[in-house]
């Protein structure tokens, strides 16, 4: 019993080194301030839909809003078997906007991630240096392509990772659902956190392909997504992991001007779903800190799941379970509020003590899943 009492200890304080390495990174990251230079760089804007109706009209609005030369950008469109009127609303925005480069191409398909087929299809048809992506369920800020102009003129950068938050959204009557999207609001942000930090500390492994921006012939020199095309996802964190071992280099736009919205997930199987995706590419990661930071993070949520069983039955004393939650929930904290501070989503802290009790069930949960289970996105099945 001694040894699992040690074990503990040695995991939460091995936890709350690596929580503090990683807010330490996230105040390296200065805060981008825009000072309005002149538009220099161009950029191919590449958005893959499949089923998206409902969500493209709000994007492309976005998009028609965005304070930039409308010669030095284009937005390519790709459709991915679309089977709703996504194909008929893109259509109708184009033919509503004539001033805008628009253009709306099928997917084409040779690998079995869909969505590295689709920007690779659009890079192929692409005009410009410089690749943005985005989802098709996002809205983009005024002054998206002015901050990534900024930040590409004073670091040169190969590949540029941007920042993501959810939408405000009206309140919802479902008490459950209210709910729903806090806990996602803190565990998307917790991510983002994570990713930046990473950038402070000069280990990049995450970043978000609804915000990224990348030259195309650094993409094309790296072969794009050769070797990692067997898996689903992964678009965005395969790609900067080839960038960063062929020395290119790479940094973080942390600025509010650059913040892509996106929609949370609208119930538990789909968010269930969602995260099963995303972890089912951590096997495949390269990166030893990535996967040390999921070891550290899965070892910890396990042990505090273990260590409540074992108080239950008593077998410990409590005292040994509120000494690691209690640094686990510090620890947490402390990176939470500088992310909701920059992302202007301090309410949401509310939620922080119930999510922190239910975080360790839910996030072993989708770690378990993601090793044996498959998943279901956007109509399709993906087999482990």
């Amino acid at each position: 019993m001694q040894l699992l009492i040690i074990f503990l200890i040695v995991i939460t304080i091995s936890y709350v080194a690596l929580i503090s390495a990683l807010l330490f990174g996230w105040k390296r990251v200065e805060k981008f301030e825009l000072k309005e230079v002149a538009p220099l760089n161009k950029f191919s804007i590449i958005i893959p839909f499949r089923n998206e109706a409902e969500n493209l009209p709000d994007l492309l609005y976005s998009l028609s809003n965005l304070d930039y030369p409308r010669s030095y950008f284009e937005i390519i469109l790709v459709n991915d078997e679309s089977e709703d009127n996504s194909v008929q609303a893109c259509f109708h925005f184009k033919q509503s906007h004539p001033d805008l480069v628009f253009s709306i191409i099928n997917n084409k398909r040779n690998t079995n991630s869909p969505k590295k087929d689709a920007i690779t299809t659009a890079l192929a048809s692409s005009r410009f240096e410089y690749i943005l992506t985005t989802d098709a369920d996002c809205i983009v800020p005024l002054k998206w392509l002015q901050a990534y102009n900024e930040r590409i003129i004073e670091t040169q950068a190969s590949l540029i990772a941007g920042p993501v938050s959810f939408l405000n959204g009206r309140s919802i009557k479902e008490k459950f659902l209210n709910y729903l999207v806090a806990f996602q609001g803190l565990d998307f942000m917790s991510l983002q956190a994570v990713g930046i930090g990473a950038f402070g500390l000069k280990i990049p492994f995450m970043c978000n392909a609804a915000n990224m921006c990348y030259k195309k012939e650094a993409f094309l020199k790296a072969e794009g997504y050769c070797g990692n095309s067997n898996i689903s996802g992964g678009d965005d964190v395969f790609l900067l992991e080839k960038f960063t071992e062929l020395n290119y280099p790479v940094t973080f736009l942390k600025s509010q001007a650059a913040i892509v919205k996106t929609k949370p997930q609208p119930s538990l199987e789909t968010l269930f779903s969602q995260r099963i995706r995303w972890a089912a590419k951590a096997p495949a990661y390269k990166s030893d800190f990535a996967k040390l930071i999921g070891a550290i993070v899965l070892l910890m949520n396990l042990s505090l799941i273990f260590t409540i069983i074992l108080v239950l039955i008593e077998v410990i004393h409590y005292q040994f379970l509120l000494f690691s939650f209690a640094l686990k929930f510090t620890a947490d904290l402390s990176l939470l509020y500088v992310s909701a501070n920059f992302f202007g989503k301090k309410l949401v802290l509310s939620h922080y003590l119930w999510s922190s009790l239910l975080y360790p069930f839910f996030s072993t949960t989708v770690a378990i899943a993601s090793l044996f289970a498959g998943f279901q996105w956007k109509g399709r099945s993906f087999k482990k």
